[in-house]
């Protein structure tokens, strides 16, 4: 089994769940700006060019990071990282995957936007970031992870993307309950081996 990731991207919610799920797996570095691998061109892997992907041992191909986290999820059922089908905290979790999808990732991704200058990103952040910034603030205040007590996928997603703030200078340090999650993340075996992997300090 292979992930493609690119170091302090979106590969890294991937890296976790695997630890987590005790999957062996290797890691295959792709360089955004040539669009290789030490294997050669990354689109020959994938046509949509995005990180992560894992390429299973049949040579099958899943894409699209909160759908990667479902499959190891379900694939390892035993290391409870999402709750049962049907249940409705299953689909409370599938609420958060999608939130830290549409909302919190695509809206920080414009703050790496090469095209928009740094006082268009600073209105797009007060305007759009800051206000998903208070609600996840205001949940964890009374959960130590999304769902709860217990970990699950989505908090490897949410901690993923929670990690890049502080590279486009934006401050979350007024958030008390962001900040003890992201410890308490940082914490976890599974974290530090992703960072480890992606030589990255914990954040």
């Amino acid at each position: 089994m292979k992930l493609y990731y690119a170091p302090g991207s979106c590969g890294l919610a991937s890296q976790i769940a695997l630890q987590e799920a005790g999957q062996a797996y290797e890691l295959v570095k792709v360089d955004f700006k040539t669009k290789t691998t030490v294997e050669g061109d990354y689109l020959q892997v994938t046509p949509k060019g995005f990180i992560p992907v894992l390429k299973l041992d049949d040579g099958d191909l899943i894409t699209e990071g909160a759908v990667i986290l479902q499959w190891i999820a379900d694939r390892h059922p035993e290391h409870r990282l999402l709750p049962p089908f049907g249940t409705r905290q299953r689909y409370r979790a599938l609420e958060w995957l999608n939130f830290v999808a549409s909302d919190l990732h695509k809206g920080m991704a414009v703050m790496f936007s090469p095209y928009l200058d740094a006082d268009t990103k600073k209105r797009f952040a007060d305007g759009n970031l800051t206000s998903k910034f208070a609600y996840i603030d205001e949940h964890l205040s009374t959960h130590d992870y999304v769902l709860g007590a217990d970990f699950s996928v989505a908090d490897a997603y949410l901690y993923n993307v929670l990690s890049w703030p502080s590279r486009v200078n934006i401050d979350l340090s007024g958030y008390a309950a962001i900040q003890r999650f992201m410890v308490r993340m940082g914490q976890r075996a599974s974290v530090r081996a992703a960072l480890e992997a992606e030589r990255l300090a914990a954040r």
